[in-house]
């Protein structure tokens, strides 16, 4: 969906796609067709945009086949879908039993992410709208917390200086730019916005930035004007937001039941208390759990918020809750201003196939119509502040 700022920008809304598991193009127009198409459907749009995730192997083919992008760009023309962002973020096999760590690998001290991620630069550039102002990718914040030294991150310097000679030349070959933002996350090298402002310092910022995920933003108890702020101070562009939420605990210890329910085997789920926002270390254990398992036996002092994206529409049953107000406090400081903080913005709740039972889509039917009912969410918060949807927009 687009939507026009009082500003005049643009802005893009739409989902993104890694909570389907496809991994090849036959997966990709079977996933189109079985989701995306029933998505739009609902929401009564002539044009829906995705944030299309590209496994590692389905990039590296299209990138080094122009026919195959553009097969890949009319199909989804034809089913009145778009594409200005891609999820760079996991590498492969992100729908397994089994993901916890393993997203973060490779990371951006080897050589496979920086191919995998210009691979993905290529690819855009080409699916691309014709009228589209940019495209971007969103990737992994460096890496995993441990082990980090100096000769790792002497490394990622490195592959990031790559990655900015190799986005400008993509944009050379096709006149298309496309910006790569890091993604803050918790436990990563990169878990808040100081430790972006820190740790990303003197990177080409004309092709590099951040990815705001508004989930993330929320475990790391970050107020969100402040941190929008600590960003911009630093000339460090927003490139993308990711609109989601985290499962919220007041009392965990009150009701450690309702947690309990929550708990499950694929994704990792790191736990935060509201202490971590004062810590030297965001991720010092006294404040934090890599997985929220792993907080309930430790028993952090309450409140916790849980990097556990849940749908935007439907918070969880008290005594939970979840970030929707820092989400939405974020989008006004992004959106509500004269001109637009981002325009790229999209929904990523990949995490409907592992909720409690109770909560958890049973048919395809079902999981379109609650993306649906997220993004109808979401855009409805976008109209509240000032922004007009675009009702008919000519696709490329």
């Amino acid at each position: 969906m687009r939507l026009r700022h009082a500003g005049g920008r643009t802005v893009h809304l739409g989902y993104c796609t890694n909570v389907h598991p496809a991994e090849d193009l036959a997966g990709l127009l079977d996933q189109f067709d079985r989701y995306a198409v029933p998505v739009r459907t609902h929401l009564g749009t002539d044009l829906l945009g995705l944030g299309l995730w590209l496994a590692a192997p389905v990039a590296a083919e299209l990138a080094a086949d122009p026919d195959a992008r553009r097969r890949l760009r009319t199909e989804l023309s034809v089913r009145g879908l778009e594409v200005v962002t891609l999820n760079g973020f996991p590498y492969a096999s992100f729908q397994t039993p089994v993901v916890k760590g393993a997203v973060y690998h490779p990371d951006w001290t080897t050589p496979d992410r920086l191919r995998y991620t210009l691979d993905l630069a290529r690819v855009l550039a080409d699916l691309l709208p014709d009228d589209a102002a940019r495209g971007s990718v969103s990737t992994l914040p460096l890496a995993w917390r441990t082990p980090w030294d100096a000769t790792r991150a002497g490394a990622a310097r490195r592959r990031l200086d790559q990655l900015a000679t190799g986005l400008a030349a993509i944009e050379r070959d096709t006149g298309r730019p496309v910006r790569v933002g890091f993604e803050p996350e918790p436990g990563c090298v990169v878990e808040s916005t100081d430790q972006a402002v820190a740790l990303l310092s003197g990177v080409d910022t004309a092709r590099l930035g951040v990815c705001l995920d508004l989930a993330h933003l929320a475990c790391a108890w970050e107020e969100p004007a402040a941190a929008l702020d600590r960003l911009a101070a630093a000339g460090l562009p927003v490139v993308k937001v990711q609109v989601s939420a985290a499962l919220e605990a007041a009392d965990p210890a009150g009701d450690p039941a309702a947690l309990r329910r929550w708990v499950e085997p694929r994704f990792l789920h790191q736990t935060r208390a509201a202490g971590c926002a004062a810590a030297a270390d965001p991720a010092d254990p006294a404040w934090a759990s890599d997985d929220l398992d792993a907080a309930l036996d430790a028993e952090l002092p309450g409140p916790w918020r849980v990097h556990y994206h849940v749908p935007l529409h439907a918070p969880p049953e008290p005594p939970l809750g979840s970030t929707v107000p820092v989400l939405r406090a974020a989008l006004a400081a992004l959106l509500a201003g004269p001109d637009a903080g981002c325009d790229h913005l999209d929904v990523e709740t990949y995490t409907w196939g592992v909720l409690p039972a109770a909560r958890r889509p049973s048919t395809d039917a079902e999981l379109a119509a609650g993306i649906a009912a997220e993004l109808g969410f979401a855009r409805d918060e976008l109209v509240a502040l000032g922004l007009t949807p675009i009702e008919t927009a000519v696709i490329p």
